[in-house]
């Protein structure tokens, strides 16, 4: 299993932006499909973004479509999230995820990745 380190989370005011990164040890990510997820407390971790092995396709949450954008960097073997716009309710702690997987195909089920990175907390105040 490829080894996920997060970063780029922090303390920001609602309308603001933050870009996260995930960058993988040991391993390349060209062999993978990527996600985004995050989990507020007392809730169940939720999917928010998905990019396909090669980046052709991504998908979105209906709460961050328009505002998120997820990416993939293979010379930087780095996958990002830009956040725009934050609001309070995007509050959580943010995971990415990885699965081998050499297709088009994008991935929104925790139960679909098998390597998790340990998670990057965003918080936004009002």
């Amino acid at each position: 299993q490829v080894q996920l380190i997060e970063s780029g989370g922090g303390l920001v005011q609602a309308g603001d932006s933050l870009r996260l990164s995930c960058a993988a040890s040991g391993r390349t990510l060209s062999d993978y499909a990527m996600g985004w997820f995050r989990q507020a407390p007392g809730k169940e971790r939720e999917f928010v973004a998905a990019i396909s092995w090669r980046g052709g396709r991504t998908d979105y949450a209906d709460s961050v479509k328009g505002r998120f954008t997820i990416s993939r960097d293979s010379i930087k073997n780095t996958v990002y999230l830009q956040m725009n716009s934050l609001k309070p309710e995007d509050t959580a702690v943010y995971y990415c995820a990885a699965k081998t997987a050499k297709t088009t195909v994008t991935y929104t089920t925790t139960f679909a990745y098998a390597s998790w990175g340990q998670g990057t907390q965003v918080t936004v105040s009002s």
